[in-house]
């Protein structure tokens, strides 16, 4: 029987998609994917994810694709390039309303106030954004000025999502990010001045040095901002894929159950506060549209994390961004170089991708409730497809030493992760993952 420590010790994937992007490969082009987009039915909702790839400084836990730049030259290139990839998408999918629209990085508001505009208009002008959508932009607030915000709320932004990981002193210098709580506390409180009243804060666990009690501080300082949402991630420490993580000192990177003791910690505290644990990793006010989409069973995770998007597509603008679509999975190219020239020569800019089977939809959909909802039924999800709980026996074999440990149970057709264990929920979801065993990437520790 594995120890408690080397259960949560197993790298395994996030699932923010099924198969998982080390599974996308280069017989998905752009040709495919101008079919894919042709074929959805109109008029199916979209949403869109915007990626801007460059940032001022190098944070050194950071797993983005991003690019440091010390002037504007290559932000505005790559600008022109992406109000072209924008109109060329655009008229591929006239007449989808577009419902959510996220912009994400990278740094957004590396833009200046004057570019935030500019793109903004570029969408709207090209995609139809439906009333009442759902804008949200990752914000970096160091050095966050009243211009930007003001840029961003005439934008029509609706959602600001707050990256702040750890508020102790000696956490950031070990992480390269210093971010004292008072500019962040100056910039949720400019952001709610100017009229966005949705704010979402970004924690991190599992960081350099950090402990029990950095964590229950900068638990305490952000619940001072009062934000409607928490995201609450595990550090994922991946230096063989992310080369400047090996800056960052492993041995005073906690063990598998510090942890866990964090991230219960963390889940204590919100909870206490009065917030809806949401999935794995997620926290919401009972208000809030992620509460209430779980409540309803309609909660969704895709690659910003966990989502009450229900569009069946997603489309991924700019370098390395990734659409999600009815038919599988493409990622656009991850160098702004070639992404450049796939753009200027009037192609999609696609590197990579999948074609879903029908295996894929249904292990998607199991691994997808799992993660969502802490349980699936594997005779209701497998019904469309000729499955039953039957057919996974192997599965429910492999989970046997998590059962064992309570960490998930059998109730006749279904499998249910006791929200006391849903740290151990993306172990219960590999299980069902048949491209783990045969992968050579190298995924973040389950907890």
């Amino acid at each position: 029987m594995p120890s408690h420590s080397e259960l949560f010790s197993a790298r395994v994937p996030r699932y923010t998609s099924y198969p998982t992007a080390p599974h996308f490969h280069a017989g998905v082009g752009g040709e495919t994917v101008r079919g894919w987009l042709a074929d959805l039915p109109r008029p199916a909702k979209l949403s869109l994810y915007l990626h801007i790839p460059f940032c001022d400084t190098l944070c050194w836990f950071c797993g983005c694709h991003t690019k440091v730049v010390n002037h504007y030259t290559p932000l505005a290139s790559y600008l022109d390039f992406l109000f072209t990839e924008i109109g060329n998408i655009g008229a591929l999918v006239g007449g989808h309303p577009v419902t959510h629209m996220h912009w994400g990085g990278g740094s957004p508001t590396m833009l200046s106030p004057a570019d935030v505009k500019k793109l903004k208009t570029a969408l709207a002008e090209h995609f139809e954004i439906a009333p009442g959508a759902e804008f949200a932009v990752e914000i970096d607030p160091r050095g966050l000025k009243d211009e930007m915000v003001a840029a961003l709320a005439e934008a029509g932004l609706n959602r600001a999502s707050i990256g702040v990981q750890d508020f102790d002193e000696t956490v950031q210098k070990a992480i390269n990010r210093i971010q004292p709580f008072d500019e962040t506390r100056r910039v949720v409180n400019a952001l709610r001045a100017a009229g966005i009243r949705a704010i979402n804060i970004d924690l991190i666990y599992g960081l350099p040095h950090q402990t029990l009690a950095n964590v229950k501080r900068t638990i305490e300082l952000s619940l001072s901002m009062a934000p409607q949402r928490f995201a609450v991630f595990g550090y994922a420490h991946v230096p063989h894929f992310k080369k400047h993580m090996q800056l960052i000192d492993e041995k005073v990177l906690p063990d598998a159950e510090a942890r866990l003791e964090q991230f219960e910690l963390a889940h204590s505290l919100l909870s206490a506060a009065g917030y809806v644990p949401i999935g794995l990793d997620h926290f919401a006010l009972p208000d809030d549209d992620l509460a209430v989409a779980q409540k309803a069973g309609r909660l969704a995770r895709n690659f910003q994390g966990y989502t009450p998007d229900d569009a069946p597509a997603l489309i991924g603008l700019g370098a390395s961004a990734i659409s999600a679509l009815p038919q599988g999975y493409a990622q656009n190219k991850t160098e702004v170089p070639d992404y450049r020239k796939a753009v200027q020569a009037g192609e999609l800019a696609v590197a990579r991708g999948i074609v879903l089977t029908d295996d894929d939809r249904l292990r998607r959909a199991i691994i997808e409730r799992l993660m969502c909802d802490l349980e699936a039924d594997l005779d209701r999800l497998g019904a469309p497809f000729g499955k039953s709980f039957a057919d996974f026996r192997p599965e429910i074999e492999t989970l046997k030493p998590l059962i064992a440990e309570g960490y998930v149970a059998v109730d006749r057709s279904r499998l249910v992760v006791p929200p006391s264990a849903r740290a151990a929920v993306r172990l219960v979801a590999a299980a069902f993952d048949v491209y783990l065993a045969k992968s050579k990437a190298v995924h973040a520790v389950a907890v």
